[in-house]
């Protein structure tokens, strides 16, 4: 690819530091919270782009003189905020094609139906592509019992929030008094509406896309938790997520999908594509899935713009499927400049 001006948009809280030394002084913690922004800036530089990290926070002044003064060819979004908002995310991106200026990743209406969990549920469920059963209890609304459409056991998420944001153990609920309370921990604590669905008890795999009309679906990713407590539901918590101290005590491993039969191979690759057309994706996501014990698929959420840094489970998958973690920053720009 021919060298580029790029300008990589993110937190502004989260602009790793320009000088090596400076990276080594990081403690493990501080170094994981600025990785992604770390790997993607170095690479598109080891790669030959001219780089400029930018961050923002809750004003767009500083990307319009950004644009103006080193007038890129292209925006790489790592952003997933703004004001605190992450359904804000969409307008940034908006407003990048208002000013025509190229940017990576997924579209504004793809974001916008993305990251709202019960609307993608709808879409999809109407195009007959199997979701958990649920139930949305907006911020401010008690739930005292069950929905009478859901069984227990159920599981309470932030209907908008990503990354685990509220996620535990103690989101998989038996009881009425234990789903209220979970309800009101997802308002309270979380600040956001609550989505309430079915439980499935099974394998919880990830299925990367690459592509806007013509599509690569990556190898099929697992989540496995080896040291488990046998009453514990395996779900990706915040701890699995984001704890490296829980990650090794526990076992944690996001790797390729071992002794999955060929038809739900293909049936995941099938599925993971219709969907991303049908909820308007572009450039790059990952498709999050439930494998109940009868080797059904159940789409649990999409995942547009996710983690990309190295070593990070879609670069990982990129990797198994023959394209570098280098190669991968360049066929996503490429993605954004051609559309």
């Amino acid at each position: 690819m021919r060298k580029r001006r790029v300008l990589v948009l993110m937190h502004a809280d989260l602009i790793p530091p320009e000088d090596p030394a400076e990276i080594e002084k990081l403690s493990e913690a501080e170094f994981l919270e600025v990785k992604t922004e770390y790997d993607v800036v170095t690479g598109l530089g080891e790669l030959g782009h001219e780089v400029r990290p930018l961050g923002l926070i809750d004003d767009l002044t500083p990307l319009r003189r950004a644009i103006a003064d080193f007038q890129p060819h292209i925006v790489f979004n790592l952003l997933e905020e703004f004001r605190g908002e992450p359904m804000l995310d969409q307008n940034v991106v908006s407003f990048l094609e208002l000013v025509q200026v190229p940017y990576t990743g997924c579209n504004p209406r793809g974001l916008m139906i993305a990251r709202d969990k019960a609307l993608s549920k709808k879409i999809l469920h109407y195009h007959r592509i199997p979701c958990p059963r649920f139930h949305v209890v907006p911020k401010g609304r008690k739930l005292k019992r069950k929905p009478a459409q859901l069984e227990y056991p159920l599981i309470v998420k932030s209907q908008v929030e990503e990354a685990s944001a509220g996620i535990s153990e103690a989101s998989v609920v038996s009881s009425d008094d234990k789903l209220a309370e979970r309800v009101a921990f997802m308002h309270d604590k979380v600040g956001t509406s609550a989505i309430v669905e079915q439980y499935i008890d099974g394998r919880e795999l990830y299925m990367g896309v690459l592509g806007d009309r013509r599509l690569q679906v990556l190898p099929v990713w697992e989540l496995q938790i080896k040291n488990l407590r046998s009453d514990a539901p395996k779900i990706a918590t915040r701890s699995v997520k984001w704890d490296p101290k829980y990650q090794k005590r526990r076992g944690v491993k996001i790797g390729p999908a071992e002794d999955l039969p060929q038809e739900v191979v293909r049936r995941l690759v099938h599925v993971t594509k219709r969907l991303y057309r049908v909820l308007g994706l572009s450039g790059y996501a990952r498709v999050d899935f439930r494998l109940d014990k009868d080797n059904r698929p159940y789409f649990l959420e999409a995942n547009p713009n996710p983690d990309i840094g190295y070593g990070e489970e879609f670069a990982e998958a990129a990797e198994a499927a023959g394209i570098e973690y280098e190669p991968l920053l360049n066929r996503i720009l490429s993605l954004g400049l051609r559309r």
